[in-house]
């Protein structure tokens, strides 16, 4: 797992809460800087990300692994964190590609419960002109009796094997 935090406190708070779980290799960076060098060079199943950091913000951070094409793993599970928790924050979040978000102050049980939900419920991802990341629906209509308007294609998850689906359409046609 890798934590970018520009808040060494933070970072040593989040490594012991993963620590205590069994999370045995855990990477950190101090700015989104240092986020990226080690995402490009380390294989990497679980990013948490702050919001706020200097030079490079988490927004931009979660952009260059969704966009970028040296991006090892566009895939890979991303959990933002803030303490600045509003609900723009986490329009911009989910917007950017985030797959979870935690408001700060952190506790083992909110870590533990996205950790759980990005590894064992992980969401099939929606590629459009404006954006690559997963579903941001997180209701699913079982009970739907419409016209599914969306082109299917698997696509890889972030630890491995195949998502069930990747969206292909045009937003114009959802909204």
């Amino acid at each position: 797992m890798l934590i970018v935090d520009d808040n060494a406190n933070m970072r040593g708070i989040l490594a012991a809460i993963l620590k205590s779980a069994g999370v045995r290799r855990i990477l950190e960076a101090g700015d989104g800087v240092e986020g990226l060098k080690l995402f490009s060079e380390r294989e990497v199943d679980v990013v948490f990300t702050d919001l706020m950091m200097q030079p490079v913000d988490g927004l931009s951070f979660v952009h260059w692994i969704r966009n970028s094409q040296a991006s090892p793993n566009p895939y890979a599970p991303i959990i933002m964190m803030t303490g600045h928790a509003t609900r723009r924050s986490l329009d911009e979040a989910r917007m950017a590609g985030v797959t979870e978000f935690l408001a700060k102050p952190l506790t083992a049980r909110g870590v533990m419960h996205r950790i759980n939900e990005v590894i064992n419920n992980p969401r099939d991802f929606v590629r459009t002109q404006a954006y690559f990341g997963p579903c941001r629906r997180r209701r699913i209509d079982h009970d739907f009796t419409g016209d599914e308007r969306r082109g299917v294609q698997p696509a890889p998850t972030a630890l491995g094997g195949e998502a069930e689906h990747v969206y292909d359409f045009d937003p114009e046609e959802v909204y």
